[in-house]
């Protein structure tokens, strides 16, 4: 099949790219945000290509994967398989919630975590839960560092949303992502796997893929129990808790103890592999890409 889609959340899209399709992405001579192009710091297939962004209107595609409301009016469809994948929590207030594509009968939403799908009124829209697959970098966990890893993007300017306000009760870290050390992908990888915990201080988001990234590390995990990630992330793993004082005595503590946060870390590792490995990713795509396939 060929499936038109953006360059929006590069993980994300990483793991999506490497499915059995052909991929195209729109691209623009400033590779600005609806024109990113092949990424620079992922690694992706050859069945990836870029058609320019006012080039696009005269492709034929079997299916579009829209991630932002505006997508539809850079390429509305003309009779293509629709698909919208939502990858972030509501914001506002609960009665408040209402999905931009609820009420349509031409698509189909799917949400990343079930969070999402239980928080966003989609009205009579037709869901699916896809939940995340992760490329596995491998167990390249050393631990050697007595200090936290902790991955946000932007952390200052998104403040209280990712637990930023909290960094001082989890030292020593060190602070990863745009705006802090940024780094390539496989890179990022070495220096978080040299850090002996893993910390995600987010109050609010869909489910970090860099969390589900340090278990597939082998790094053990202290994680603030919030929105999918008390059902993402097994008590054994390291912790998950609303409390932060238990967090920080469970980073103390395994701080001090490499034995401890190694033998977790593989527990971390187990988990993410059997519930958010890549082939499963993409089984449950292919399964809705082939019924829209088969659709009349």
């Amino acid at each position: 099949m060929r499936i038109l889609l953006w360059h929006v959340h590069g993980a994300w899209t990483t793991s999506f790219v490497h499915g059995g399709h052909e991929y195209v992405v729109p691209v623009t001579p400033d590779r600005g945000p609806d024109g990113v192009g092949i990424a620079r710091t992922y690694s992706w297939p050859d069945t990836v290509t870029e058609v320019p962004l006012d080039q696009i209107a005269d492709e034929d595609f079997d299916v579009i994967v829209y991630q932002r409301p505006h997508e539809l009016e850079l390429r509305p469809p003309r009779g293509e398989q629709l698909i919208y994948v939502e990858h972030n929590a509501p914001q506002g207030r609960i009665n408040e919630l209402r999905h931009p594509m609820a009420d349509r009968d031409d698509l189909l939403l799917v949400h990343v975590t079930h969070f999402n799908e239980l928080f966003w009124d989609a009205g009579g829209t037709e869901t699916r839960v896809i939940e995340h697959g992760i490329l596995d970098p491998g167990p390249l966990y050393t631990g050697e560092l007595a200090r936290a890893a902790v991955v946000i993007n932007e952390a200052q300017r998104r403040a209280r949303v990712t637990g930023t306000d909290l960094l001082p009760r989890f030292e020593p870290y060190d602070l990863f992502g745009i705006g802090a050390i940024d780094l390539p992908h496989a890179e990022l990888h070495r220096e978080m796997a040299r850090r002996r915990v893993y910390v995600h201080p987010i109050r609010w988001t869909s489910l970090g893929l860099s969390l589900l990234e340090a278990m597939h590390l082998a790094m053990p995990v202290v994680v603030l129990g919030t929105t999918e990630a008390f059902e993402a992330v097994p008590q054994a793993a390291g912790a998950v808790s609303t409390r932060v004082d238990v967090l920080e005595a469970t980073l103390q503590r395994l701080l001090a103890d490499p034995d401890e946060a190694r033998e977790r870390g593989l527990i971390a590792r187990d988990a993410a592999l059997a519930r958010y490995g890549l082939q499963r990713f993409l089984a449950d795509w292919d399964e809705v890409l082939t019924a829209v396939e088969v659709a009349p």
